[in-house]
């Protein structure tokens, strides 16, 4: 594929951006792709709205994954781009356009040049949510294929074009969503003793969530709780019957985790009695941490030492990611890429530089290459 090729690729699918498990134009899309590059060395099953790319080796001992996530996130765009998304409300601002391309391009260069091992393709759906890689991974079609070892890479906007960075142990924290429904007793403004006020309770509950982290958990271990979001009420004369909260809790220990959810039914039951209320919690979607094994940093590491992309040493980071579901059962690692963007992760206005695609695939297909031929 020429660098051409990977412009028209990643503009055509950040056109079509689709939320967890819906991925049907983007599937469809990537296997008209990967069917023109095809061969008899070529096998491909499907997963839901997921592919799997198998590409058979010329002396095969052991089979080498490369992960990319497919979805889009519920935003509405504002790049100005010509080529911004066609699906209003939905964009590709976690730059999964960015590693579908990079995936299709490294796919395309080992087809055309093998390696002696195996190497399987995973385009892996609803990364963003509700979580992919879990039941991906636990599929009798992945399954058929399990790789020895597996590897990913996210785009860093932080981070200039030509440079990659990665660490071993911990890189991204475990997550988990937070959604509290409270339930009370509305009524008029002028009467506050015959209601149950769910504006008041939910107020309170937030302050008291704050102090799980600072005077319940060990110091030592990075935890946080953050309410990102809170609705009640209706009018303004009016004491609110309902309250929703909506948030994240996220860990540097897996176990952390589990005592800040006790923490919280603790505190839950409590503001229950306090305010005669009742709070129904939800935790949706939870991602295990993202440990990257030695080993295979060091293999990455060495493998670009003749390419020109330059390594630099990251920091773990409370950010979460599903390729922690694949990392929990197979040995490997992730990556930043860093694209140059002015804007960061998330944002409606994220805008990476393309000229990090050609970067992307080339530390792809040099690291296969090189643990490919180990």
């Amino acid at each position: 594929m020429t660098a051409i090729d990977l412009q028209t690729i990643r503009r055509e699918l950040h056109q079509i951006p689709e939320l967890g498990f819906r991925e049907e134009k983007t599937q469809k899309y990537l296997l008209a792709k990967i069917q023109e590059m095809a061969t008899d060395r070529v096998e491909v099953r499907t997963w839901r709205t997921g592919i799997l790319v198998h590409v058979s080796g010329t002396n095969p001992t052991k089979r080498i994954g490369f992960r990319s996530d497919i979805d889009g996130l519920p935003i509405l765009e504002d790049t100005g781009f010509d080529f911004a998304s066609t699906h209003r409300g939905q964009m590709h601002a976690c730059g999964h356009d960015f590693h579908m391309t990079i995936a299709l391009a490294a796919l395309n260069r080992l087809i055309e040049q093998p390696v002696k091992d195996d190497v399987l393709f995973i385009f892996q759906p609803a990364e963003e949510g509700p979580g992919g890689a879990k039941p991906m991974i636990a599929s009798e079609e992945f399954l058929a294929w399990k790789p020895d070892t597996i590897f990913a890479l996210h785009i860093a906007p932080e981070l200039p074009v030509g440079q990659v960075s990665s660490k071993s142990g911990l890189l991204f924290a475990n997550t988990s969503e937070l959604f509290l429904d409270f339930k009370g007793l509305g009524g008029h403004a002028a009467y506050p003793h015959l209601a149950k006020d769910m504006t008041v309770a939910a107020s309170n509950f937030v302050v008291q969530a704050q102090q799980i982290v600072s005077r319940r958990l060990n110091p030592l271990d990075g935890s946080v709780v953050t309410i990102g979001k809170m609705e009640s009420g209706f009018v303004q004369n009016a004491i609110a019957e309902t309250a929703r909260l909506e948030g994240t809790i996220r860990t540097t220990e897996a176990s952390s985790i589990i005592l800040v959810k006790e923490e919280l039914e603790r505190l839950i039951k409590g503001f229950e009695i306090a305010y005669d209320c009742q709070i129904n919690v939800d935790y949706g979607a939870n991602y295990y941490q993202v440990v990257n094994e030695e080993k295979y940093v060091e293999l990455f590491k060495t493998s670009l030492e003749n390419t020109g992309i330059t390594y630099v040493q990251a920091s773990a980071a409370m950010t979460g990611e599903d390729f922690g579901d694949m990392l929990k059962e197979i040995p490997g690692f992730m990556f930043w890429l860093g694209v140059n963007s002015p804007y960061g992760l998330h944002h409606a206005k994220l805008t990476p530089d393309e000229a990090a695609l050609s970067v992307g695939a080339e530390a792809v297909e040099t690291y296969i290459r090189s643990i490919g031929s180990v």
